[in-house]
């Protein structure tokens, strides 16, 4: 559809002037040639051209076409390739595209044509010596910038940086995985409706709670506190508790003498919803044994008192002794059960946690080296095999059965295997879910089935350093199994541990640890120069908004007949950047068939959407994802018109600004043939990868719309108002769905 050409004004107002030229040329000739007669002739000359109109009309309207033929050729040998090199021009004045241009037109164009190669080639290599010199100049700022990215990326606590408007321009690993963890969407979103740079800390915080926070912060840093700080404790929509530390980030002082200010402020948080609960559930076993034991000990001590009298009645005296009996077994019971449920405490202190089974291994066998004292070697270890466990008290439990078998059997050195789920079968295996086998192996004396229980049982220490939990209280915590076996054939004996795998979404991508050169960029220091929260959006300028680029993957091309998204992809920029890691990807069951003939253009399979959420459940994520964002897409009325039929069902509204690159094309290249995406990103030089996937299409649309802010601006559109209104005034504005 963006093929269509929109025929030039000035062809047709020129065609329209010659043919009323024609026209007057015509009837002044014959007009001028029945001058010249007289009387009859006259009468002649009149009844035959009344007789032959027709005749010439025709050859009017033949002229007509004859001049609108010469006119198009006209056109297009002189005017059209001078006005696309004008615009071609403009793309290499206010982007950074550098192409070659093929000539096209007259002599004269052609020769201007090259002459403009020749400048944008000397052009780039200006630039490149230019750039050259600012990466010299820059290195050291660079280095001090991926310091403080890798600084951010291994704390292992939550930071999130904002500015005083409050939206985020830095946050690191921990914040995002942290954050996921509050997400209403966990599987859809990842977190990324909550956090974003660009977006609003206040979907997860009070507002008034963090202008508290800032005030006293503030108030401390005018007192002249060196380190000024302000903490609260609040709930998130999901009911957890998270302890927030706030910092400032104070402006760079231009003169000694001028006072403190405030650039932003910087939020470290931590979820103690499990910490407070421990915390109650402490507090009222404290509670419950000192106000029992208070009534005890009063009971105990009237029956002391009574007991002391020496003409008390025997049987009176029984009587008071079975009272302090009883308090005291009562007093006993409460004890017993305070030591139970806090060894329960202790077990879940702990929490559970992906690891790489070999990355286990390795721990443990260093530990039980320098702890135990005993060699270790590798048996079979399943390398691909990942866990989810608490490595501290499992380590504890190996390292603690390793230094038993040194010490009272005499065992020389040990042997540690892991292998995956599938035969993983014994006694106590019938715990539910897929489960490892981690072995520890010997060889020496014979053991009894009560020394393994008795073992099992007791509490674990090693050397100097004890603990209040058991090896079963530790396979009990991962909910396993634990046994023990020999192997007569080979003189070896084992105890087996069977502990569960993680599952698939459980598992953490390394590449988010892992300091390389694509390291996302999780952080913008510019957004603390811009505030665009008391402005009007309309009038905010185009290169300081956030935007979600986004587009969609259909069954077909009639919203209003039935057909549905079968894929929904969004990436975002802030601050005039793109940012490919904040990115919303999904897969849609559309609830019907795909047709056959639309799967060779989106490769989307039937096979691929089973089991996928429906649009009911990806919509409500994406909403959030794009929320406080101008939404930009190529062709928009159609991705649009399928998000504004599901607002009835959602009781979601899309009322974002929306902008059009298709239509942002038409209006700063109007005498360009296509504006198709694919031709946009050739003529900005832009490489489509992934075309006709919904993220790769939104990925190449977020880089034509950065291309054409520049180009708005040189026709003097700045503003969200300016570009949607002239938007509106083009060709392709007309395209309804």
């Amino acid at each position: 559809m963006s093929r269509v050409r929109r025929p030039d004004r000035r062809v047709w107002g020129l065609l329209l002037a010659g043919a009323l030229g024609l026209a007057v040329w015509g009837v002044l000739t014959l007009w001028v040639l029945g001058s010249t007669l007289e009387g009859e002739a006259r009468a002649a000359y009149g009844l035959w051209l009344s007789e032959r109109w027709p005749l010439w009309v025709l050859m009017w309207l033949l002229g007509v076409a004859a001049l609108g033929w010469a006119l198009q050729r006209w056109f297009r040998y002189w005017v059209l390739p001078a006005a696309q090199l004008v615009e071609h021009a403009q793309v290499f004045l206010r982007t950074d595209v550098a192409r070659e241009m093929a000539p096209a037109g007259n002599r004269e164009t052609r020769a201007l044509t090259e002459l403009i190669n020749q400048m944008v080639r000397q052009r780039e290599q200006v630039r490149t010596e230019l750039d050259a010199k600012v990466r010299e100049a820059a290195q050291g700022i660079e280095q001090e910038k991926s310091r403080l990215a890798a600084l951010m990326s291994e704390l292992t606590q939550s930071v999130v940086v904002c500015n005083l408007d409050g939206r985020i321009l830095l946050y690191n690993n921990r914040a995002r995985m942290q954050f996921r963890a509050l997400s209403n969407a966990p599987r859809l979103a990842d977190g990324a409706e909550l956090i974003g740079l660009g977006r609003s800390i206040y979907t997860v915080f009070d507002r008034k709670l963090v202008a508290h926070a800032l005030e006293n912060v503030q108030q401390r840093l005018r007192r002249g506190a060196a380190n000024p700080s302000a903490q609260f404790v609040t709930s998130t929509r999901a009911g957890q508790l998270l302890r927030v530390q706030m910092a400032p980030v104070r402006h760079v002082a231009e003169s000694s003498g001028e006072a403190p200010s405030l650039a932003g402020f910087v939020l470290m948080l931590d979820n103690i919803t499990r910490e407070f609960e421990d915390e109650a559930a402490r507090d009222r076993l404290l509670l419950g044994l000192t106000e029992g034991s208070r009534a005890s000990l009063a009971n105990i001590q009237a029956a002391v008192e009574m007991l002391d009298y020496p003409d008390l009645e025997p049987a009176m005296r029984d009587r008071f002794l079975g009272v302090v009996r009883d308090e005291v077994r009562a007093m006993g019971e409460r004890v017993q059960r305070l030591v139970h449920d806090s060894a329960d405490s202790l077990k879940m202190r702990w929490p559970m946690e992906d690891m790489l089974g070999a990355d286990l291994i390795t721990a443990v066998s260093q530990r039980i080296q320098d702890q135990a004292g005993l060699p270790v070697q590798l048996d079979e270890v399943d390398a691909s095999l990942w866990l989810r466990i608490e490595s501290f008290s499992l380590m504890q439990a190996l390292v603690y059965l390793s230094a038993r078998l040194k010490d009272e059997f005499e065992v020389r050195f040990v042997r540690l295997r892991l292998t995956s789920p599938g035969n993983a079968g014994g006694p106590g295996a019938a715990a539910t879910g897929p489960k490892a086998q981690l072995d520890l192996v010997w060889s020496g004396q014979a053991m009894s089935t009560e020394t393994v229980m008795s073992w099992e049982m007791d509490a674990m220490r090693v050397g100097q350093d004890a603990s209040a939990l058991s090896v079963r209280d530790v396979v009990e915590r991962h909910g396993g199994a634990f046994w023990f076996e020999r192997d007569r054939a080979s003189h070896q004996a084992f105890f087996r541990f069977l502990l569960p795998t993680a599952q698939p979404q459980d598992q953490l991508d390394a590449s988010t640890f892992v300091r390389n050169e694509s390291r996302p960029e999780y952080y913008d220091f510019d957004l603390f120069r811009t505030s665009a929260t008391t402005e009007a959006l309309e009038d905010c300028p185009l290169v300081d908004l956030a935007y979600t680029v986004f587009d969609t993957e259909t069954t077909g091309l009639n919203p209003s007949q039935g057909d549905e998204i079968i894929q929904i992809g969004a990436t975002r920029i802030v601050n005039g950047k793109l940012l490919r890691q904040e990115s919303f990807e999904q897969l849609v069951h559309p609830g019907r068939s795909i047709p056959a003939a639309s799967i060779p253009i989106h490769g989307i399979t039937p096979d691929m959407v089973e089991g996928q959420p429906g649009i009911l459940e990806v919509l409500p994520a994406f909403h959030a994802f794009a929320q406080d964002t101008v939404l930009v897409a190529h062709n928009a009325a159609f991705d649009m018109r399928f998000l504004q039929l599901k607002e009835k069902a959602t009781g979601l509204r899309f009322d974002h600004p929306v902008l059009d690159t298709l239509l942002l094309s038409a209006l700063v290249h109007p005498s360009q043939e296509s504006h198709r995406l694919e031709a946009i990103a050739e003529r900005f030089n832009i490489t489509v990868i992934g075309r006709h996937t919904a993220m790769g299409d939104a990925i190449v649309t977020a880089e034509v719309f950065l291309k054409l802010i520049p180009l708005l601006a040189e026709k003097g559109i700045h503003t969200l108002g300016q570009a949607r209104a002239a938007a509106e005034r083009t060709y392709y504005a007309r395209l309804k769905y």
